[in-house]
């Protein structure tokens, strides 16, 4: 007896804990480290980034020197015949022809009008921009799971709000149905109760059904399967002390699409320095080492053979392109103007962003305080109601709308704070300043 109360306690332990896990607490917190980890997008702008990182050398800037090998092996088998001055002359069938070189060449290019040196300095701003990109993603993804998290939570206090209904439903069924028995009511009472509490449980099925699909999203933005099933914490709580000035300030540091308008002017001006840099001459110096041998079954040297080192330089100056340079830097300072432009136009469409963003954030703000009053008052006057449909002072009609008023408040203030953390996050995105 005693061994099945252990087994079957041992079952029910672990039927518990099964149960625990796959109803896992998911804080704001683990989801933002879990999407950095697995979002696809995340890994991606990872990865161009480290390939921007590994572009910045000086061999891809053109610094280093070049060295090659190459080895040649010619060979011919030929009927052969030659006649010479004397008048003699010779044949040979089958004749055989071999020459082989090989060697190793270096090639170093020592001055270029410093067009090198703009290209390093190139290759390090377009590092800075692929990581500018790659906080860009991170700051929009962090926000996709900012919002859809929050949404799960205000529809997880929604499906609260609807259960709470439901309860109040049945009991109104329940007393119709005692006061119908008595004969204190009529059938029509019990019919109206009972196709109320129908509509709520149609209302709760389909507020599981959006419950249910907005946990698939949040699934999908971390890259985990859809199955696993969680739950979210009940409480949004938003920062309501954002000051615009200071949102400002930081999204004119820290905003990455402001952040790489200023790198692509930059990127500019040393595409203008490598053009200019065409205008001076380009020195080359040249070395290497060689070994030649041919060998020939017919002819006045039947073997031949040289090696030996060379060494030297070369250098090129454009004279004339049919005015190719002139156009190519004229195109260059245009492309630095719209640089400066495109900054200009950043600016603007950030500061219309912030400004617009704050006055909705503003507005949610009162909303949750107005909202959160209405919910209290909604409850006080469902209570009173009830008590009163309870004793037969007041018709079924009267209490149906205090009771669906209670809903309807919890489910607006449930929206208001889901609407003000919405303001929140999209001001902190702008401001380049989620904290993750």
């Amino acid at each position: 007896m005693k061994a099945k109360i252990i087994v079957t306690s041992l079952v029910l332990f672990l039927f518990c804990t099964a149960k625990t896990r796959a109803q896992e607490v998911l804080t704001i917190e683990d989801a933002m480290k879990i999407a950095l980890e697995n979002n696809f997008e995340i890994k991606i702008a990872k990865n161009n980034s480290k390939i921007s990182e590994t572009n910045v050398t000086i061999g891809n800037a053109g610094m280093l020197p070049s060295a090659t090998a190459s080895v040649t092996d010619n060979n011919s088998v030929t009927n052969s015949s030659q006649t010479r001055q004397d008048g003699t002359s010779t044949s040979l069938k089958n004749a055989k022809n071999n020459s082989l070189a090989y060697g190793v060449s270096l090639g170093w290019t020592v001055f270029d009008g410093m067009k090198m040196f703009a290209r390093l300095d190139q290759l390090k701003e377009l590092q800075k921009l692929g990581d500018s990109e790659l906080k860009r993603t991170i700051l929009v993804k962090i926000g996709q799971v900012n919002t859809a998290y929050f949404d799960l939570v205000q529809q997880q206090q929604q499906l609260s709000a609807l259960d709470t209904t439901i309860v109040i439903s049945k009991q109104r069924l329940t007393l119709a149905q005692n006061r119908f028995s008595i004969g204190k009511a009529s059938k029509l009472e019990v019919l109206n109760a009972q196709v109320d509490l129908n509509s709520d449980q149609v209302a709760l099925l389909r507020q599981k059904e959006s419950y249910a699909n907005a946990k698939i999203l949040l699934n999908q933005y971390l890259a985990r399967d859809a199955k696993i099933n969680f739950t979210v914490t009940d409480v949004v709580t938003v920062d309501n002390k954002l000051v615009l000035v200071d949102l400002i300030d930081l999204a004119q540091k820290q905003n990455p699409a402001l952040e790489a308008q200023i790198i692509n002017k930059r990127i500019a001006e040393l595409q203008l320095k490598q053009v200019k840099a065409d205008r001076y001459p380009v020195v080359n110096l040249t070395s290497g080492y060689n070994f030649n041998e041919s060998q020939s079954s017919l002819g006045f040297t039947s073997q031949a053979s040289s090696k030996g080192f060379n060494y030297g330089f070369n250098a090129t100056l454009n004279l004339f392109d049919g005015l190719n340079q002139h156009r190519n830097e004229k195109v260059a300072k245009l492309q630095i103007e719209n640089s400066q432009i495109a900054i200009e136009q950043q600016n603007m469409i950030l500061s219309t962003q912030l400004s617009t963003a704050f006055q909705t954030y503003l507005t949610n703000l009162e909303l949750i305080g107005l909202e959160e009053d209405n919910v209290t008052i909604a409850k006080q006057n469902l209570d009173i109601t009830l008590d009163k449909f309870k004793i037969g002072t007041i018709t079924t009609i009267d209490f149906r709308t205090a009771q669906l008023n209670y809903v309807n408040a919890k489910v607006r203030y449930s929206n208001a704070q889901f609407q003000a953390k919405l303001s929140e996050i999209a001001l902190k995105e702008l401001a380049g300043n989620i904290n993750f």
